[in-house]
């Protein structure tokens, strides 16, 4: 990268954590315990809006990991979601009625908090409806990786999203609040994804699964990023740049091995493809908060009128990470 283009990243940089300093005049504190966060804790970032269905599981499976502090932006919820996070004690909460799209969706708000209080911190970013997976996820603690991403001088661990939907029509399978959405969700699609790099970021740019064949077939470039780097040992100096699919600083999105050979990754297992989909991209539609004037969601109406199955013959079946490494989906890269 030349000397300008470096200089240019780094005025946008700058830019982005002032405008993440103006924006915390949105957020309004509703339980602030982050006193009770001790160096070293695991935090996890969210933004969310009326997804009480999905929290319990949410906390429940990040706690497991062994994430110490939830660090939530509720965003105008009126389903109880948000008096549900404010009993729980490893839980801070704010609120905002302030436009989500004039918050670069939801991205200043999460800057302001990781910069606040995640400095020194491991972070996770994640939506209610992401569960990270990475490699020894069912044997080994969160804190592991975490450690052997510092021995290793790395700060920065991507997880490629992967959609997850039933088989059959999403209506005709209800989700329960607070169980694993596995039990509806099983499945998946092991290819039909395209990479590029993203030549000034530096970051990989996949597209790709089931949205792209079911809700983009006419238009694939205009179907949803699947790129992320979610986990992050955050310096108050680090802005996320477009949601989570890139950074500033640059080259905290070299999260791959240009000379042929794997850095560990993990998955994010998306589980947007639930039967509370269609409620969920009406409301959206309705409130124009996304991004490019809600495209995403318009592509979603016009095919949730005739409650779409996504199962193809194609499609797998989820059954552990290890898995989903054999198909290079992720990878356990030099971790032993």
């Amino acid at each position: 990268m030349g000397a300008w283009q470096s200089y240019r990243l780094r005025l946008r940089r700058q830019r982005w954590r002032a405008r993440a300093w103006r924006k915390r005049r949105e957020l309004t504190p509703v339980t602030d315990r982050t006193d009770a966060i001790r160096r070293g804790d695991i935090l996890v970032l969210s933004t969310f809006r009326n997804e009480n269905v999905r929290l319990p599981w949410f906390l429940r499976h990040y706690r497991d990991l062994g994430v110490q502090h939830f660090l939530m932006v509720d965003n105008g919820s009126d389903d109880g979601g948000a008096e549900y996070l404010s009993t729980q004690p490893d839980v801070s909460l704010w609120r905002t009625e302030a436009g989500y799209k004039r918050a670069r969706f939801g991205v200043d708000w999460l800057n302001h908090l990781a910069s606040r209080h995640g400095h020194g911190h491991w972070c996770l970013t994640v939506d209610p409806d992401e569960i990270l997976i990475y490699p020894f996820c069912d044997t080994r603690p969160l804190r592991a990786l975490t450690d052997w991403l510092d021995a290793s001088s790395i700060r920065s661990f991507s997880a490629m999203l992967l959609d997850m939907y039933p088989k059959g029509p999403m209506g005709a399978q209800p989700y329960r609040r607070g169980s694993d959405p596995l039990e509806v969700a099983q499945w998946f699609d092991s290819g039909n994804y395209v990479i590029e790099r993203n030549s000034r970021f530096g970051n990989l740019w996949i597209q790709g699964g089931p949205r792209a064949r079911a809700f983009f077939a006419d238009r694939p470039e205009r179907a949803p990023a699947l790129n992320k780097i979610p986990l992050v040992k955050w310096d108050r100096r680090y802005v996320y740049e477009s949601s989570t699919h890139m950074l500033l600083p640059r080259g905290l999105n070299l999260v791959y091995d240009e000379w042929g050979g794997e850095k560990a990754s993990g998955l994010l297992l998306h589980f947007k493809f639930l039967d509370t989909f269609s409620g969920k991209a009406e409301e959206e539609l309705e409130r124009r908060q996304h991004y490019g004037a809600s495209r995403e969601y318009l592509a979603y109406a016009r095919r949730m009128e005739a409650d779409p199955d996504l199962w193809c013959k194609w499609s797998e079946r989820y059954i552990n990470w290890r898995q989903l490494e054999i198909l290079g989906l992720m990878s356990k890269g030099n971790w032993a």
